[in-house]
């Protein structure tokens, strides 16, 4: 008896995205490379303006374009990797991939610790905590928006050192004797506010990573819990496979 083999017709759209993703993947087009204005395009592909911009929104949505309005399209930059299994400092992962990295303090308090995070660093309810965000760029351009608690019993004085120019996790090593030694980190897909899209320089609603964390010293005690708040277009998350196994 011989085997059904059952055809699934893609859209002519898809097809489309399929092979500038794969003249992207295989160097043809480079970041940086300046497509022809969608007129020509239509030309030399054969297919309605609306098939073509459809096409172009699909590979935009897989951050493999950059449309800008007035300039034309561009092959986007690739993804910078982020392991999601690793708690390494941003700044040195940025650097050890060949980037230049760089941050700005949007601001810098003292508060007192919520419920949430009282029981994240195991401090008592409304204990003091330091607050700040940093906006952090690769390359000068603003990629991550980061938020972040730590417990002013342990870090005293961590206003009077430079947080633009440092790592924070260096500074807690070097200035304090307090090294991370791993981490409780999870990640949800979320969409950009107003508030980080101007930040960030993408759309209100652009597709955004969250990765929530929370870090411990080398006896098991928290000691700091944020957020980061990564562009979607900029940043690939991935995972160091566990072992193969199969139940029964």
């Amino acid at each position: 008896m011989s085997e059904k083999v059952v055809s699934t017709i893609y859209p002519l759209y898809v097809q489309i995205a399929e092979t500038f993703a794969d003249r992207i993947a295989g160097g043809e087009l480079k970041p940086g490379d300046r497509l022809p204005p969608e007129r020509e395009l239509c030309q030399m592909l054969n297919v309605s303006r609306m098939t073509l911009r459809q096409a172009l929104t699909e590979l935009e949505a897989r951050g493999l374009i950059v449309r800008r309005q007035g300039d034309g399209t561009y092959i986007a930059e690739p993804k910078i990797e982020r392991n999601a299994t690793k708690l390494v400092a941003f700044t040195d992962a940025i650097r050890q991939k060949g980037y230049r990295p760089s941050a700005k303090i949007l601001f810098f308090e003292k508060r007192f610790a919520d419920a949430r995070v009282a029981r994240d660093l195991k401090i008592p309810l409304a204990a003091a905590v330091y607050y700040y965000q940093r906006l952090r760029f690769v390359n000068q351009e603003p990629l991550m928006l980061e938020k972040c608690y730590l417990p002013i019993s342990r870090f005293a004085g961590l206003e009077n050192y430079d947080l633009e120019n440092r790592s924070v996790y260096e500074i807690l090593r070097t200035e304090y004797n307090v090294r991370i030694d791993h981490s409780q980190q999870s990640l949800e897909a979320v969409i950009a506010t107003e508030y980080e899209a101007e930040l960030l320089g993408v759309q209100v609603g652009a597709a955004m990573m969250l990765q929530h964390r929370l870090a411990f010293d080398i006896d098991g005690v928290p000691i700091e819990c944020g957020e980061d708040i990564y562009r979607g277009d900029r940043f690939i998350f991935v995972t160091d496979s566990a072992p193969f196994s199969m139940e029964e």
